[in-house]
């Protein structure tokens, strides 16, 4: 996200005690942000989660640590944005449980100026993890894709590769998407497996 992107948010947040909800909500709008959900219940987050899509989800640890865990757990199942938990005072066993289930960061006892940066950081981190992500990705389903060509013509790894280039840059493809077309055909060209006799 540019710099632009992150002044205003959609923000979705997160918390057992209403109270808690309005105050951090308060201190969203007040950073610039909009609040597209208030969540209470664990069993409907995940719903509303896929449903808004936001940017960035605010966890709060209320009375229960199950229950903010919930939360986190169905935030992170449905959605594409990091969460960051807030805690009022340190809690290794929690942050540990948190991150578990895949909160990206956490913050404690902050004001809205750590929060803002909080923010800032989390997203910069998080865009860094899935274009990591999306670069593995890319290299397996090349390496995939080289694997199908050496079977196929009985290549080594170099002039599979080398193949592949060639006809990513003769056909002005993407090399990764030469790759993901070669390993999609070849999905279509397995033969069927033969059904016993009846």
């Amino acid at each position: 996200m540019t710099g632009k992107e992150i002044s205003h948010l959609r923000i979705l947040i997160a918390n057992e005690r209403r109270d808690r909800l309005e105050l951090l909500a308060q201190v969203v709008t007040g950073l610039g942000h909009e609040v597209i959900a208030r969540e209470i219940d664990v069993r409907e987050v995940g719903a509303v989660t896929a449903r808004e899509n936001p940017d960035v989800a605010l966890v709060g640890l209320g009375l229960s640590s199950d229950h903010a865990l919930g939360l986190i757990a169905e935030i992170v199942h449905e959605s594409t944005c990091p969460v960051i938990a807030l805690l009022s005072a340190t809690d290794p066993a929690y942050i540990h449980e948190a991150a578990r289930r895949g909160v990206f960061a956490y913050i404690v006892d902050a004001d809205a100026e750590e929060l803002q940066s909080a923010i800032d950081i989390t997203l910069q981190r998080f865009t860094e993890y899935h274009n990591l992500q999306g670069a593995f990705g890319r290299r397996a389903m090349i390496e995939q894709a080289k694997g199908i060509l050496m079977e196929r013509y009985a290549l080594n790894e170099q002039n599979a590769f080398e193949m592949l280039r060639d006809h990513s840059q003769h056909n002005g493809h993407k090399l990764v998407d030469v790759a993901e077309a070669i390993v999609c055909s070849h999905l279509l060209l397995v033969p069927p497996i033969p059904q016993p006799p009846d």
